[in-house]
């Protein structure tokens, strides 16, 4: 069999019928994935969540390929679920481990709820050095903050913004798939939640966990015509968290000119841009500022102090060389967004999944170029591509319908006066004869 067929059609209808070798293959690969971030990463919060992840994958592997029953396939997803999300989490959150994210969605709720605004003042963000006191996320994820601004360290494992995180991924990605056609939804939501693609990022820091999950639900609502609101909502909520997910609003918009209309896109148009102007709009008017010099300058690079995203990936190797190799990665990542954007000028993608792998692409060039970048920007690309072959998979028929019978297609070509008689396919008149030719009885 070739590899392509292991991602197809029957294996991907749901988890259950997915072949038990194939399973346990990717708990196993999972685990091995947890066992280097748990040796070889010199984070605490990472060594944590991959001693415990590799751990439970590989028990969930052995229970996959071993146990021979119906309930082995739940019972390796509770494992995964409970090992890989559950327990790190629980345990990193009441200790208060955690990526300094997490501290700049805590102190953006604690500052929306004091101050009006989820953004530290340009005075103040000129005296200090420290690149968490920025926050670069829009208004809309200080949301998230909120709980714990409140309640403080009272309830630390519950009010945690990652515990959040989960819960909203967990609701709309869900949602998302049963929106798209996939089947066994439940089932496939937790193994997603559980895999290493959602687990690590979630249970280390989180904040891209959500806006994946409605860009997921923006396309489901775009793969059904005349639900272009439901989509501009999901696209315009993730838009709305943070500037990473506006390239998904180009790629929505080409896909639904070509498809749909100017009228659709016009409603599409409306509804994310409603949405943004109501989370964001408020700050524009009354702090405009603080917005700008933390949602702007300090992501390029512009407010003196540079930001603490610096995986070892092309854009930021070679910006770190010098100046000129900076100004040379910018210029590619420039270069790269304009090829991209005339793909959808000139190429436009004509159905939900030449949309979703165009966005892939154009995210995927982003994130390797970027001079400032983390390895967990993959959760978007990674995500997509899962939760669309899942989808693809489900709106598939296991087989081809079986034609008519013959009565059926005698009926079809009937006149509408005689459709509801019966007309037996032996003894069919044409011409006043029978189909061998001979006269009618009783003639």
């Amino acid at each position: 069999m070739r590899w392509p067929d292991l991602l197809t059609a029957q294996r991907l209808l749901t988890v259950q019928r997915m072949p038990r070798g194939v399973l346990a293959g990717l708990l196993g690969a999972s685990a091995v994935f947890a066992g280097f971030v748990a040796l070889f990463s010199g984070y605490q919060p990472h060594q944590l969540w991959g001693a415990w992840a590799a751990c439970s994958y590989s028990l969930a592997a052995v229970v996959a390929l071993v146990w021979k029953s119906r309930t082995a396939v739940d019972v390796a997803l509770t494992v995964i679920a409970c090992g890989a999300i559950l327990v790190p989490l629980v345990w990193m959150a009441w200790h208060g481990e955690a990526q300094p994210e997490v501290a700049v969605v805590v102190r953006s709720g604690s500052l929306l709820i004091h101050h009006g605004t989820p953004y530290e003042s340009p005075s103040v963000l000129a005296n200090t050095t420290d690149p968490n006191a920025y926050n670069p996320y829009l208004p809309l994820m200080a949301l998230f903050g909120i709980p714990q601004a409140v309640f403080g360290g009272h309830a630390t494992a519950i009010t945690d913004p990652r515990v959040w995180f989960g819960v909203v991924f967990l609701i709309v990605f869900a949602f998302a798939l049963r929106i798209g056609g996939a089947r066994d939804y439940l089932r496939w939501t937790v193994l997603m939640t559980a895999s290493p693609i959602i687990a690590f990022e979630l249970d280390v820091g989180g904040t891209d966990v959500p806006m994946v999950a409605f860009m997921c639900l923006g396309f489901a609502f775009l793969w059904r015509p005349g639900r272009e609101l439901a989509a501009g909502f999901a696209l315009g909520v993730a838009s709305a968290m943070k500037a990473t997910c506006w390239p998904v609003l180009a790629v929505a918009v080409a896909l639904l000119i070509v498809r749909d209309g100017k009228r659709a896109t016009l409603r599409f148009c409306a509804m994310a841009l409603a949405v943004m102007v109501v989370s964001i709009g408020p700050f524009v008017l009354t702090k405009p500022s603080g917005l700008v010099k933390n949602t702007i300058s300090f992501p390029l690079g512009l407010a003196g102090v540079k930001s603490q995203a610096d995986s070892p990936l092309i854009g930021h190797a070679i910006a770190q060389t010098s100046q000129t190799g900076h100004d040379i990665v910018v210029g590619l990542l420039i270069a790269s967004g304009l090829a991209v954007a005339a793909s959808l000028v000139f190429w436009p993608p004509r159905d939900v999944p030449a949309a979703l792998w165009r966005l892939v692409i154009g995210l995927t060039l982003m994130f390797v170029l970027a001079p400032s970048t983390r390895f967990g920007y993959f959760i978007y690309p990674g995500t997509l591509v899962v939760w669309l072959e899942v989808c693809k998979a489900g709106r598939r028929p296991d087989a081809k319908p079986a034609p008519p019978p013959p009565v059926a297609l005698a009926r079809r070509g009937l006149p509408a006066s005689r459709r509801g008689r019966r007309i037996l396919p032996a003894t069919r008149r044409t011409s006043g004869r029978t189909r061998d030719g001979r006269p009618p009885a009783g003639r």
